[in-house]
């Protein structure tokens, strides 16, 4: 029996949901290695920290005075000053004194610095601004303990007041990449199936066929034959067959019996 042929062809809708799908993954691995380099790694490091009490220590602000970047509209940027304030804090997790700094951005900001104000045109306005933090430790939470972040293998002479990154951080640069990465996939595996069924259906549809085309085909010699047999009944029962016009020529001549006999 001749192979069925079936068109593996995808229409053009198939096409674009194919195309689609594969877009889908390309932006979930494209967006998996760049959110992994500019936040997952970085939110690793932060959430390798361990929390620790800490007391504050000391509070000074030495005379040294540092730069920083002010930007006062699209194509204009300056430089300003600002007082550096250094906060020592004695946290529980090592037993030592260590520097205080805001957040892991300032820590590598101004890594001798506690605090580093938003930057400011006016030098003023930024000294304002160390002078406010200052009154606050040396004040309100001199005598109070408070939870910092200290990690011993990477810095152990610092230690953060915040993290910069939390698990929510984490769970963004892994979801959504997935997310995308599930769903192109998906895209693409529903429609591959379909297609398959479709060419298996169309498949089973002309075999279908071709089986009852065999049948018509089995089935005509024995009609004919079955014809040929009912032939001479049909021409034996004809009365104008039967007659002597039909049986004889026209040209013959009856023979009397007794000319046989001579």
């Amino acid at each position: 029996m001749a192979k069925i042929r079936v068109s593996y062809e995808y229409s053009e809708a198939e096409d674009k949901s194919i195309r689609l799908g594969l877009f889908l993954i390309a932006c979930g691995i494209l967006s998996l290695f760049i959110l992994g380099f500019c936040w997952l790694s970085p939110t690793l490091q932060s959430l390798q920290s361990k929390p620790a009490n800490c007391t504050v220590v000391s509070v000074l602000r030495p005379e040294e005075m540092f730069e920083c970047v002010f930007n006062c509209g699209t194509d204009c940027k300056g430089t300003s000053l600002y007082p550096c304030l250094q906060i020592f804090v004695n946290n529980s997790e090592s037993n030592s004194v260590a520097l205080l700094h805001f957040d892991e951005q300032q820590l590598v900001l101004n890594p001798k610095c506690s605090y580093v104000p938003p930057c400011e045109r006016d030098n003023q306005k930024n000294r304002d601004s160390v002078l406010w933090w200052e009154d606050y430790f040396t004040k309100e939470v001199s005598s109070q303990s408070f939870i910092c972040f200290f990690n011993q293998q990477r810095r152990p002479d610092d230690v953060l007041w915040r993290r910069s990154h939390d698990t929510s951080v984490l769970l963004h640069c892994v979801l959504w990449p997935m997310v995308s990465l599930l769903l192109g996939t998906l895209i693409v595996l529903l429609t591959v199936c379909a297609r398959s069924l479709a060419v298996r259906a169309e498949a089973l549809q002309k075999r279908k066929c071709s089986y009852e085309v065999c049948q018509d085909l089995s089935s005509a010699p024995s009609d004919r034959r079955s014809h040929k047999a009912g032939e001479p009944l049909s021409t034996n029962s004809d009365p104008e067959l039967l007659s002597p016009s039909r049986t004889l020529p026209l040209f013959a001549v009856p023979v009397r019996r007794r000319d046989r006999e001579h």
